[in-house]
């Protein structure tokens, strides 16, 4: 998973939901700045980007389509141990 297809699955998500990134940033890691240090071009943990990947693969709505070119990862991931 790389930093432009997580930003991709953030972004389609938030004009899904009509919210902003930094609401999905809250959902996943309890503070709203991770994707925009992503767009500023920061480094984050691996383990960061894992997890985020997970959680879009998990809570992703039924009423919108994964991207075709970003890899979906499987909907029964336990997160307590991303």
């Amino acid at each position: 998973m790389n930093k432009e297809s997580l930003l991709a699955l953030a972004e389609a998500l938030a004009a899904h939901q009509g919210v902003t990134h930094w609401a999905i940033s809250s959902r996943i890691f309890g503070k709203g700045n991770f994707f925009e240090k992503l767009k500023e071009g920061r480094d984050c943990y691996q383990s960061s980007v894992e997890r985020a990947h997970k959680w879009f693969g998990v809570n992703w709505p039924d009423d919108l389509q994964w991207p075709e070119n970003i890899m979906r990862p499987d909907r029964q991931i336990n997160l307590e141990r991303a």
